[in-house]
């Protein structure tokens, strides 16, 4: 049953492309708060059933936000909700400095002056950008525009934050700030990822997508420990496990 603390229901979603199934009769509950992984191999669905999140596609089932159901006349309020961090950061950047980056979409909400200047300094603080504001996006490192783009979505100040891999081609210690910084946000979160540890280390729960169907739900531990599902699904993580076992011994 839907409570009041959940954040978004997911019933009998299926979306094809071009008469090609991609996502199959898919049900998904999330709490509210909660920040929920969803891992799978490549073609299985991810990244189309996090653009149902805000409307981007539509298929048929219900999708339904802080208990607000998507369709065409909700829309606008659904993407104040949703905020989605893309994979690639240059999809979200466009404006000439990064202060203009992020303000750009609490402008758009028609915000006062004084607010959205207060959004986007929280923002850029919350993101460790303080001082970046004249700073020209475009000429920043790949992990700097990553974390401005997230600024981009934090400014928003949406009820949920949905990231598109957001570890890929990152190094190790920028996929380490990434976690903490998931965490840490005051939003429902949901991470969509190939890369199974670091999703294992900052989601509460998650499920494994194949094919466009759901496979198991269950917190990182449960997860974890079914190595047959991981292996069928390419996930399998132990081979990392046996290195740093090796390199332990050295």
């Amino acid at each position: 049953m839907t409570g009041p603390d959940t954040a978004i229901v997911i019933e009998n979603l299926n979306f094809s492309y071009d008469d090609e199934p991609v996502l199959r009769n898919l049900d998904l509950e999330i709490r509210s708060g909660e920040r929920f992984g969803i891992l799978g191999p490549s073609g299985a669905g991810k990244s189309t059933l996090l653009l149902h999140l805000n409307g981007v596609l539509q298929g048929r089932g219900r999708v339904s936000i802080g208990g607000l159901d998507i369709n065409k006349t909700t829309l606008p309020e659904i993407r104040r909700r949703v905020g989605l961090v893309f994979q690639n950061p240059d999809d979200q950047l466009f404006n000439p400095t990064v202060e203009e980056d992020v303000a750009f979409g609490p402008l758009n909400m028609g915000l006062e002056r004084g607010e959205v200047e207060r959004r986007v300094a929280d923002a850029l603080r919350g993101m460790k950008l303080g001082g970046f504001e004249k700073r020209i996006s475009h000429r920043l490192s790949f992990g700097e525009r990553k974390r401005v783009a997230l600024a981009t979505v934090l400014a928003m100040e949406p009820q949920v934050v949905a990231f598109d891999e957001p570890f890929s081609n990152l190094d190790p210690a920028m996929v380490e700030n990434l976690v903490d910084i998931i965490r840490n946000l005051k939003a429902t979160v949901i991470v969509v990822s190939q890369q199974i540890l670091p999703a294992l280390a900052c989601c509460d729960r998650l499920a494994v997508l194949k094919d466009g169907r759901i496979l198991k739900t269950a917190t990182p531990a449960e997860l974890a420990a079914d190595r047959d599902l991981l292996q069928s699904c390419g996930l399998d993580f132990r081979s990392v496990c046996r290195v740093c076992r090796d390199l332990s011994t050295l």
